[in-house]
């Protein structure tokens, strides 16, 4: 059978193959064993909360299953509009507002009407490896830049001048950002959004843990940039982080008005509509009970950081700019590979460096992590993704046995 080019372009989701490497080995363990620690994954170990488990079992009792605008319901809307105007004193209107099944069909949306075929979109090296396929499914092309820790892992103005060729179309940045956990600063990300705008450019911002902000110097919307600019700019966001709804696959856009019209027809023939449960369960999301909980759980994420990098820093495992952030550590671990005799990676990623430290520590401390190898070129082999997605105790034992094996 003849695959697609466009198919064959799409390179692996090596956090899932690693995933599943582990599972195994879990399963393989002997009776007794030390349980595997999973610090792979960036899923929140907190599930939606009784609200709005209640709320979709009204919705299916009630027979509301039904399809909805491919834009979303309106008062999902409305609330989302409403969480920005409390949380981050926007005035974000309604009618910028589309509902997705989950960032996934945001960004699949967004890069289907944006790029046309050998467009290229800058992105920073370290970045999420699933964003740069939805470029290259738009028969476009995801220019990575290297972005080391002395600018946060992200795309400096500087940079994006720099690499700014006639075939460039924009930036997808993502802030916080996975898997590094930083955040561009607002000066910062107003400069590249100028410079993106005198030059006729789109700017993509994948905001999705931006509910999970820690510092008072980050944790702010590029839609509330000035002058305009925030009305500029595609924001991609989502339900499945600060709002702990992974597998029910929901998120949204907020796009410049005349973008709107472009996208519903897309959403309308390749999506129809959002999980129709789904978006009645997230209307309990903004209920008082409900954002209160939420606030709790981010202190929690932010106390598990709080602990998780130290100790890391502690045992070697450097983690070079403190994330601001999401769930993630971003770890240096070439002194650790040294200490272990593995190898650097040299031009096989599937070969020495943080990938086969992967595998070691799955061996020898039943600790799964996730190499660099998902997330650029540029270093692949030096650092490793732990996510604090997990409860402290699991944490402290993760400590514990790296303590021991170091």
């Amino acid at each position: 059978m003849r695959i697609a080019q466009r198919a064959r372009r799409i390179e692996p989701f090596y956090v899932m193959e690693l995933a599943k490497a582990a599972a195994s080995m879990a399963a393989d363990a002997a009776v007794g064993a030390r349980p595997m620690i999973y610090l792979n994954i960036g899923e929140p170990d907190f599930t939606a909360p009784p609200l709005v488990a209640a709320a979709a079992e009204r919705a299916i009792r009630e027979g509301r299953s039904q399809y909805t605008p491919a834009t979303g319901l309106p008062p999902l809307r409305r609330a989302i509009s409403g969480w920005y105007a409390s949380h981050f004193g926007l005035s974000i209107d309604p009618a910028r507002i589309v509902v997705t099944a989950g960032a996934s069909a945001a960004l699949q949306l967004a890069c289907l009407a944006l790029i046309e075929a050998g467009d290229e979109v800058l992105m920073p090296d370290p970045s999420y490896p699933c964003n740069r396929q939805f470029v290259q499914a738009a028969e476009g092309r995801a220019v990575l830049v290297p972005s080391g820790a002395g600018q946060r892992f992200q795309l400096s103005a500087a940079q994006v001048e720099a690499n700014w060729t006639p075939a460039t179309r924009g930036v997808l940045l993502a802030s916080p950002s996975n898997p590094t956990g930083t955040s561009i600063a607002r000066d910062e990300l107003e400069r590249i959004a100028r410079l993106v705008r005198e030059r006729g450019g789109i700017t993509l911002v994948d905001e999705i843990y931006l509910g999970l902000s820690y510092e008072e110097d980050y944790g702010h919307s590029a839609l509330g940039l000035p002058d305009g600019l925030g009305d500029e700019v595609i924001s991609i966001n989502s339900f499945s982080k600060y709002f702990s709804m992974t597998g029910w696959r929901l998120g949204w856009l907020v796009l410049p008005p005349a973008l709107v019209p472009a996208v519903e027809r897309l959403a309308q023939n390749l999506f129809i509509c959002p999980s129709t449960i789904a978006q009645h369960a997230a209307l309990a999301c903004f209920e008082p009970d409900s954002l209160a909980e939420y606030e709790r759980r981010r202190a929690a994420f932010k106390a598990r950081r709080d602990y998780f990098i130290p100790e890391l820093n502690r045992l070697g495992l450097n983690v070079p700019v403190m994330p601001d952030g999401a769930f993630y550590a971003w770890a240096d671990v070439s002194g650790l590979c040294a200490r272990w005799g593995i190898p650097p990676t040299g031009e096989r990623p599937d070969k020495g460096g943080s990938w086969a430290l992967a595998f070691e520590l799955m061996k020898r401390c039943q600790l799964a992590t996730t190499p660099g190898r998902d997330f650029g070129t540029a270093e692949p082999g030096r650092y490793l993704r732990f996510s604090t997605a997990n409860s402290m105790a699991q944490l402290q034992e993760a400590v514990a046995r790296l303590e021991q094996a170091r």
